[in-house]
């Protein structure tokens, strides 16, 4: 039940490119071992106007990629570490960004506090 955000900095003038949301889903998809229709790909793009590091100008095409990850129970390491390793490898090569300005957060497990279709995450 991977549910995956993927937000790109970006102006508007540098769009977050041609790859679609079906493409994001299926890689991804490989990263978690997923069966058909189980994991989804929610992509965005945040304006680079509204991005900011301190003390540190960003150039219009070095934006970062914000990857958050919800999962029913997180694996266990090393099998974490390698996920994410793999997610940000994944993301670097569709979004043409490079490895070090991808950053992937795992929200809190869904088991227990997530319901699709009414159905809960158990």
């Amino acid at each position: 039940m991977p549910i995956v955000d993927i937000e790109f900095v970006a102006s508007p003038k540098d769009p977050i490119g041609d790859v679609s949301a079906q493409a994001w889903a299926d890689t991804l998809a490989r990263v978690f071992a997923a069966p058909p229709g189980r994991t989804w790909a929610r992509v965005r793009q945040l304006d680079a106007a509204a991005y900011a590091e301190n003390d540190t100008p960003i150039a219009a095409d070095a934006g970062p990629v914000f990857v958050q990850v919800l999962l029913a129970r997180w694996p266990e390491e090393p099998a974490l570490s390698e996920q994410m390793s793999a997610i940000t490898a994944a993301v670097a090569v569709l979004s043409g960004r490079p490895a070090h300005r991808v950053h992937v957060q795992y929200l809190p497990p869904a088991a227990g506090r997530q319901a699709f279709g009414g159905q809960w995450v158990k």
